[in-house]
């Protein structure tokens, strides 16, 4: 049994739900880093972060990723901050235009898919530039896995000197029409990850009602987790999540259920061989 800490990344918010879906969303800055504050508490140590208009549609805009920044650097201090350059409700020109505010991470995804509603379009010279982007400020890279294909971009990636190793990779199973949800593709995924990135850590994120079952194949696997309202609003069948802290303390206990401790903000830091403090 893998006894190593486990990195559990919330996902606030997300580009897709809204209010009216889950009352406890949290979509202006305030209310992220609130949420935030109270998800660090319950265990997570990397927040993935999506902005908002005022209409709650999804914002490039810099300026709100930096009030959501500020605010987690001050009252989570070693938490990992991951900007989102995810491409759904904005402008393809615009999805890298707050690297320059130099978060910990930012989210890359090596190839296009198609979601539920259009192309999720990721050509290659564009994510070509959004890596050097990333290597101009320093910035980790999770790699998105949503197809199989951009397992192996991302390790041209590393072989064009775009993606410093080690790299860490996130597998994102159950987004329809895009990577389904069995457990086997997901052990032959890391097996493939094992023999093009050696060196290589992983995450492995399930969407909508498939959230907890992947959570538990990472943790029995060896890799870390995700969970959060941007994949799935719901704690159950039978009701709404009431916030991301209670969807993160649930991972927690499961996590410590099967031998797996939490990763502090520092040990999360290390695993991922990251700067100790912003």
């Amino acid at each position: 049994m893998n006894l190593e800490p486990v990195i559990i990344t919330v996902a606030i918010t997300g580009a897709v739900p809204r209010k009216k879906d889950c009352p406890g969303l949290p979509v202006t800055p305030t209310e992220q880093i609130e949420e935030t504050h109270k998800a660090y508490e319950a265990g997570a140590s990397l927040v993935h972060i999506h902005v908002r208009n005022p209409d709650e549609t999804p914002s490039s805009d810099p300026d709100l990723f930096a009030q959501v920044q500020e605010g987690v650097q001050k009252h989570c201090p070693d938490m990992i901050i991951q900007f989102s350059t995810g491409g759904r409700g904005r402008d393809q020109s615009a999805r890298g235009s707050m690297l320059f505010h130099r978060p910990d991470m930012a989210s890359l995804a090596t190839g296009s898919t198609n979601f539920p509603v259009g192309i999720y379009e990721n050509p290659t010279d564009f994510v070509e530039g959004l890596a050097s982007e990333m290597l101009k400020y320093e910035i980790k890279p999770e790699v998105e896995i949503f197809d199989l294909a951009m397992l192996y971009n991302a390790a041209n990636l590393v072989k064009k000197g775009l993606l410093l190793p080690p790299p860490h990779v996130q597998f994102v199973m159950g987004v329809p029409n895009a990577m389904p949800v069995r457990r086997t593709i997901l052990e032959f995924l890391i097996k493939e990850l094992k023999d093009v990135m050696p060196n290589a850590t992983w995450t492995a994120a399930g969407i909508g009602k498939n959230q907890l079952v992947v959570n538990e194949w990472a943790l029995e696997l060896g890799g870390h987790v995700r969970t959060g309202l941007e994949d799935n609003i719901r704690f159950d069948e039978t009701r709404l999540a009431k916030d991301n802290a209670e969807l993160v303390g649930r991972l927690a206990k499961m996590a410590r259920d099967r031998g797996r401790p939490v990763a502090t903000g520092a040990q999360a830091r290390q695993l991922l061989g990251l700067r100790l403090t912003h």
